[in-house]
């Protein structure tokens, strides 16, 4: 009876939405925020709960290396958490993964969650607007920059840039600069990009046949909804490695 009650609720709500509804854009209205702002500020609510709600399961647990039984939210944010911390191992390096570990984390949890805010009939991911996903890019620009600064110091970070060689350190150093500079709107762009395409392919199947037909999409959207937030994630891992490599291989050496 749950399920059929489930399965209705989505059948009306994809009406509501063939119909243009979109409750964040009908709440801008009322309280002159745009929607895309009103949607970010619910997804984060909704981060906080999910993780507020592990953690108080996980603190009530007395062995928790037992997983849970069946499909639980905790068995889910564990298996993704160590998806993740897989990959990072793979990409970075295990200390670095141990060290970076907790940004790494963050971002993708909370772009994957206000990734599927929007394929929900009547709602919006407020990654289809690009001032949210340029913020998080220069976010993450700002951390790897940082984190690559802290490692070496500022000097042996810009020499960096620089090359191996000297004498084309005039030539390159610029490249270099302009390079890592697009990171932020590259990353942007891309989620934006996706997240919106695939938002409206949703939004033109409901207008079409609000009835059945777009239950396949909202699987796509899940899909897509994952898969962008990896994307973004595996970039960040990927600049932060590239940004503390000279650091870890320093540490690596001091150890032999």
């Amino acid at each position: 009876m749950k399920y059929l009650y489930l399965i209705a609720l989505l059948f009306t709500n994809s009406v509501w939405a063939s119909g243009g509804y979109n409750f964040f854009t009908n709440a801008s209205h009322a309280t002159h925020l745009p929607a895309h702002t009103l949607a970010l500020i619910f997804g984060s609510i909704m981060f906080l709960v999910v993780g507020l709600f592990y953690r108080a399961k996980v603190s009530g647990l007395k062995n928790a290396t037992i997983p849970d039984k069946g499909i639980s939210l905790r068995n889910i944010v564990e298996s993704l958490g160590q998806a993740m911390y897989d990959t990072a191992k793979s990409v970075m390096g295990e200390e670095s993964a141990k060290r970076y570990f907790s940004y790494v984390i963050f971002v993708f949890c909370f772009i994957l969650i206000n990734n599927i805010l929007g394929v929900f009939p009547g709602s919006m991911s407020p990654n289809q607007n690009l001032n949210t996903t340029l913020a998080l890019g220069i976010f993450t620009f700002l951390y790897f920059n940082y984190q690559g600064i802290k490692a070496v110091g500022i000097v042996n970070y810009l020499k960096h840039f620089a090359g191996p060689m000297p004498a084309l350190a005039l030539l390159i150093f610029p490249i270099e600069i302009i390079s890592i500079s697009v990171r932020p709107l590259s990353l942007a762009l891309r989620l934006r990009g996706n997240m919106d395409g695939d938002h409206l392919i949703l939004g033109i199947f409901s207008d079409l046949v609000p009835y059945l037909v777009p239950i396949p999409f909202y699987g796509m959207g899940l899909f897509v909804s994952f898969l962008q937030a990896f994307v973004f994630t595996l970039l960040t891992m990927i600049y932060i490695g590239m940004a503390t490599a000279h650091h870890d291989h320093g540490e690596h050496e001091s150890h032999h």
